[in-house]
């Protein structure tokens, strides 16, 4: 059986939001965050919930709620849109909607 594809949203600039939080996280919390992203792979998702706008939040039960947010492109491609606490989250939805919808706008060749 054929894994999920992940891969990280990019901006205008070429930059990822999703990177960009991984790289700030302790090594402890980004061990975490990668088992999750093993398990998103694997095709397991019984820990996301739809926050709005076709975006997900993959919920990891660690320090202060670590939050990954991604949209599903089809059945087996998973976009990395960013990542938050729980403290953060509402700011990284919005943040991660938008994205998506950058996502979708640039897929379908509309400026």
């Amino acid at each position: 059986m054929r894994g999920t594809e992940i891969r990280e949203f990019l901006d205008a600039s070429g930059r990822s939001a999703f990177g960009r939080w991984f790289e700030g996280l302790s090594g402890a919390a980004a061990a975490r965050v990668a088992v999750a992203l093993t398990r998103l792979g694997q095709g397991n998702f019984s820990n996301v919930e739809g926050v709005g706008g076709g975006v997900f939040e993959f919920k990891i039960d660690f320090g202060p709620g670590y939050r990954i947010y991604f949209g599903k492109d089809g059945e087996r491609i998973v976009i990395l849109l960013g990542g938050s606490s729980k403290k953060r989250q509402s700011a990284a939805i919005m943040a991660a909607q938008a994205a998506w919808v950058e996502y979708k706008r640039r897929k379908s060749g509309k400026a």
